[in-house]
């Protein structure tokens, strides 16, 4: 059905997925690994559409939400609460209050897009816009690096962004996600993905899956999702997954990470025994589960998502860090480049059940 545009070797390839209605064409760069892994990530949004992880048994489980036509990653936007399905969030990702922020006593005012506030970059974001691919890496370990220019000025933000998103696949079960980003002007920038995790498939549902968290603290909020600017421990309490606890139904919180050298979270399914375990060298993880578009979503392969049908862990800086000066510092300077790693890191069997 997609016309290749043949790449080798065959583990590194090149398909087109569609056209957007201007005409350019959006292609889908499968990688693939020696241990029955594939991804698949498409050059809107540098989205991925597809993770297939081979299972305790053998056999193999897509284990990320999606679309299976680029219309219906286009019309996801126009849904209340956008679900952003695997795609690459910014220049801000999370919530920006009031949709103002400083830079050396400068004034900077957004668009609103989230009961008042600026919520993953305004209302056109990283998320709906055509990334070049600039490179793709065949053979051990296979890459591609997907390339977005952000003019200044866009979304109000200011200075132009150079943004480079790598994605690879390791040997060892695991993909990397590597961003680097320079800016003609200082800015704000956090920048995450936004893929949806299911380990028992993109057609069933979370609950049973157990979550793990490495940290008791958490952003304290306002009621529209706002930090105050508070850190808050949750030991003991709902949110406390420090060991792991089933899914729950609904979260929306930022987990502090300081242990860099540790996992930052995990995802385990007793059903196909896979394990999930995120790297990052970001000060949170993002945790979110929920959301009022879903039901009103038909994904791929005609599967009805509802709100439970996928777990997100955005690896960032803390939302609203521009205006909170006891947050880490989000602004890039001219002549310095924005490094973010993370790394999902999948693994089978039934001694995955143990903590790490």
């Amino acid at each position: 059905m997609h016309q290749n545009t043949s790449y080798s070797p065959p583990n590194c390839v090149a398909n087109v997925f569609c056209a957007l209605p201007d005409g350019r064409e959006v292609n889908a760069y499968k990688l693939n690994n020696s241990g029955g892994m594939e991804v698949t990530i498409i050059n809107y949004g540098a989205t991925i559409t597809s993770l297939k992880v081979p299972d305790e048994n053998g056999s193999i489980t897509d284990v990320v939400l999606g679309f299976d036509t680029i219309e219906d990653y286009i019309n996801s936007f126009s849904l209340p609460g956008a679900p952003y399905f695997g795609s690459v969030v910014g220049r801000y990702a999370g919530r920006i209050k009031s949709t103002t922020f400083n830079i050396d006593g400068q004034q900077y005012n957004l668009a609103a897009n989230n009961n008042g506030n600026t919520l993953h970059g305004g209302k056109i974001g990283f998320s709906r816009k055509y990334w070049q691919m600039q490179h793709l890496h065949g053979g051990e370990n296979p890459s591609v690096t997907l390339r977005y220019i952000s003019p200044d000025d866009e979304e109000n933000f200011p200075g132009e962004l150079t943004v480079d998103v790598t994605y690879t696949l390791t040997e060892t079960n695991e993909l990397k996600v590597s961003y680097r980003a320079t800016t003609t002007k200082p800015t704000v920038i956090n920048l995450t993905q936004h893929s949806y995790f299911n380990l028992e498939g993109h057609s069933g549902l979370i609950e049973a899956q157990e979550l793990n968290v490495q940290s008791s603290k958490i952003l304290e909020l306002e009621p529209d999702g706002i930090p105050t600017g508070n850190i808050i421990d949750v030991n003991g309490s709902d949110l406390d997954f420090t060991h792991p606890a089933p899914c729950p139904q609904s979260i929306d919180n930022s987990f502090i990470i300081t242990n860099h050298n540790h996992p930052a979270a995990s995802l385990y399914s007793s059903l196909t025994g896979i394990k999930m375990t995120v790297y990052t060298n970001q000060p949170s993880v993002h945790i979110y589960v929920g959301g009022n578009c879903f039901n009103k979503i038909k994904g791929k392969d005609g599967v009805d998502y509802s709100s439970t049908s996928g777990i997100c862990f955005e690896t960032q800086n803390y939302p609203d860090a521009p205006n909170q000066p006891g947050f880490p510092d989000s602004v890039l300077r001219v002549g310095d480049t924005y490094v973010h790693e993370t790394r999902f890191a999948f693994t089978n069997g039934r001694d995955n059940h143990s903590a790490e």
